[in-house]
């Protein structure tokens, strides 16, 4: 449910009220009793970053490698990549 913002227009008295989107708006102010209007606001909660991907998207290691190569960015190593180990030698 959003979070919508009023002003009072009699006392400027600005407040938010949780509600659902098929709620009325509210109507008065619970200050003074006055005309509210519902203000615009910037929103929140929901980052977008890139071309349409949301903050929490993961992006394979390909695309991340292939990124970095077209920037011209050094090579990352991931941490996830197994590290070799040394040859066991087998005794008789």
């Amino acid at each position: 449910m959003p979070t919508y913002e009023y002003e009072c227009r009699k006392c400027d008295h600005r407040f938010e009220e949780f509600q659902s989107m098929t709620d009325e708006p509210v109507k008065t102010c619970p200050l003074c009793g006055g005309e509210v209007r519902r203000l615009i606001s910037g929103g929140g909660g929901l980052l977008f970053k890139g071309n349409g991907f949301y903050i929490t998207d993961h992006r394979s290691e390909s695309y991340k490698r292939k990124e970095r190569e077209e920037k011209g960015l050094p090579a990352e190593t991931s941490e996830k990549k197994e590290k070799k180990k040394p040859a066991v030698k087998k005794t008789e």
